[in-house]
């Protein structure tokens, strides 16, 4: 591994199959043992259900008001400053209550790649 400093660049945010926009932060095969964006939920959005294969997710809540569903948990509310743990193949959504953009890091352990996600929309089975 190689010392890296990446400027975060808005006008590559894409909007996502489960309706959230990311923009990608650090995602490259030179470093697979994580990966981090920055995903924004608009306002009265909740996201697909879904859940990622072999690889641990954390939410870090930068702006907003949301309530997160996941796994076993109740759904609760989450706040700038909170941290969610998703572990691998736990199902997982999150609904932005409030009336400004959602905001969050999303911390994958190892990167994300797009075959570690899997759509599971109508959840619970």
């Amino acid at each position: 591994m190689k010392e890296l400093i990446i400027r975060e660049d808005l006008s590559k945010e894409y909007l996502t199959e489960e309706g959230c926009y990311i923009t990608e932060l650090l995602n490259n095969p030179d470093y697979p043992e994580a990966s981090i964006a920055r995903a924004r939920v608009k306002p009265g959005v909740v996201t697909r259900w879904h859940r990622l294969k072999d690889t641990v997710e954390r939410y870090y809540i930068l702006q907003g008001k949301g309530i997160v569903q996941v796994g076993a948990l109740p759904p609760t509310e989450v706040n700038p400053g909170d941290t969610v743990v998703i572990p691998a193949m736990s199902p997982q959504r999150i609904n932005n209550i409030g009336q400004d953009d959602l905001i969050f890091l999303a911390i994958c352990t190892p990167r994300f790649t797009k075959d570690t996600y899997e759509d599971i929309e109508g959840y619970p089975f």
